[in-house]
């Protein structure tokens, strides 16, 4: 099994990280996009949670990872819990990574044509969707993606549900996943139909002091030189992040958002202009689950403040008259209702 650098050990890039930690705790936050130069760790720090993440409950031999706590006898057709009694088996939590050229067929999901050929039966093939339900699903260059791919995307995340209507099938199976994209804006701006989607959105940029830069470039070099042992060092580390996941997906719904934590989130959203009511929805799921995450029982303008701008700055229209980015103009606005 090839070797995957650890979570713990990403150097900086301390806003990504959160942003991924609070989507795991809370995974109905809606995503997280990354945007960022080349070789700043994008790829890597997801790739880096799926060895992070808790298993999770599945029965055993159901292609579509279903709880059998909530879907029994509500999966589909070929699951072995419609048949009732079906065993139990504990999986990783998938993180499935949707390659730039894929086909619609290999997303979706299709006819097995070996089946067809060689038994006459029509059977169902499931595709990536299926295996990233209860988990990540993971798109690099998302920003490059196909339209017509974008809007299968936009329909799935929408209604948590796989609808697969071709070749005389009729499938339906629950796809509710974590959708993570990554991008370089310079080579191209994604849909703003998708990128609403995403419940965070994160800009890393490269590491700007030597000593970032030098610490980055030592443990990238012990990892490739000796995999296994560098894992190894930083394997308690790991436990400790994923330990703190479960802790926090326990202690979730127990943290207080007082009404003065509404206010303010209302409140800033109003003063940046934010279209709709989905930035202050989002931006108050995240603060309850970092408060979660940091063991804390209420969220304070502390929470607020470190998850405001990866709520909001993907949602802000584009001002002609202000020159500053997204993110200047929400600080601009918490110094002014939360002081400096």
């Amino acid at each position: 099994m090839r070797a995957v650098f650890p979570f713990s050990a990403i150097v900086g890039q301390e806003e990504m990280k959160r942003a991924l930690l609070i989507a795991s705790v809370d995974p109905g936050i809606g995503g997280v996009m990354v945007f960022g130069d080349r070789g700043t760790g994008k790829s890597t720090a997801v790739r880096a949670l799926a060895a992070l993440l808790p298993p999770i409950r599945a029965t055993k031999g159901c292609p579509y990872n279903c709880d059998p706590e909530q879907e029994s006898g509500a999966c589909t057709e070929d699951c072995p819990s419609r048949a009732g009694g079906a065993k139990t088996e504990m999986r990783p939590t998938p993180v499935i990574d949707m390659p730039l050229g894929a086909t619609e067929d290999r997303v979706v999901g299709a006819l097995d044509l070996e089946k067809a050929l060689t038994q006459g039966v029509k059977r169902f093939e499931p595709g990536l969707l299926a295996r990233a339900h209860r988990g990540f699903l993971y798109i690099d260059e998302v920003n490059l993606l196909e339209d017509h791919l974008v809007d299968l995307l936009l329909d799935v995340a929408a209604s948590g549900e796989n609808v697969v209507e071709r070749e005389g099938l009729s499938v339906r199976h629950p796809a509710r996943f974590v959708l993570v994209g990554s991008g370089n804006p310079e080579e191209g701006e994604l849909r703003p139909q998708l990128l609403d989607r995403f419940g965070l959105s994160v800009d890393v940029k490269t590491p700007t002091t030597l000593a970032d830069r030098v610490a980055v470039v030592r443990q990238r070099d012990a990892f490739d030189n000796d995999p296994e042992a560098f894992t190894k060092k930083w394997t308690k580390k790991n436990a400790k992040i994923r330990d703190q996941i479960v802790t926090a997906r326990a202690a979730r719904a127990s943290v207080e958002v007082g009404d003065r934590a509404v206010e303010r989130a209302s409140a800033l959203c109003m003063k940046i202009g934010a279209d709709g009511l989905r930035g202050e929805l989002t931006m108050i799921r995240a603060a309850r689950a970092l408060a979660a995450l940091e063991g804390e029982a209420t969220v304070t303008d502390a929470h607020l403040r470190r998850v405001a701008p990866m709520a909001l700055q993907h949602r802000l229209r584009r001002d002609p008259l202000d020159e500053a980015g997204s993110a200047a103009r929400i600080e601009r606005a918490m110094a002014d209702l939360f002081g400096a």
